[in-house]
């Protein structure tokens, strides 16, 4: 985050502006669906060669007992949990238990929960491969 500013004055970059654009659509997507307990926390957001889209990584943080909330990505999401375990729930497929150590893979636009069912705070560490101009979660309706 630091690089998103000019060392000589307050101007941002031209892309310190568009971080900061994404950011916010980031955090306001995010926080729609966020549940009291959960929080994502932007890490990175880089451009791809594909020039319609980007990756943003990003840490989400569950308290126990505490879902995400039903939502989808307009791309991939692509999990690693860090600490503790999910109940990862995916449209069309079983729900199943993810545990530190292990990945998962959510396609793009299926609706998906992940809930903390360890005793501890559960840690994922997500990279979205998304649509640009496009917020990275929205709720599921």
């Amino acid at each position: 985050m630091a690089r998103m500013f000019n060392r000589g004055g307050n101007n941002m970059t031209r892309s310190g502006k568009l971080a900061v654009v994404v950011a916010l659509a980031f955090i306001g997507g995010a926080a729609i669906a966020q549940q009291a307990g959960f929080t994502r926390i932007a890490l990175q957001d880089q451009p791809l060669s594909d020039p319609t889209r980007h990756a943003v990584q990003a840490r989400a943080e569950f308290a126990p007992g505490v879902a995400a909330g039903k939502h989808t990505h307009p791309g991939e999401e692509l999990g690693y949990v860090l600490e503790g375990e999910l109940l990862l729930e995916i449209d069309g497929q079983p729900p199943r238990t993810v545990k530190a150590g292990e990945s998962f893979f959510v396609p793009a636009g299926l609706v998906h929960d992940g809930k903390n069912t360890g005793s501890g705070t559960a840690k994922v560490l997500a990279t979205y491969i998304v649509e640009k101009g496009k917020p990275v979660a929205t709720p599921a309706k």
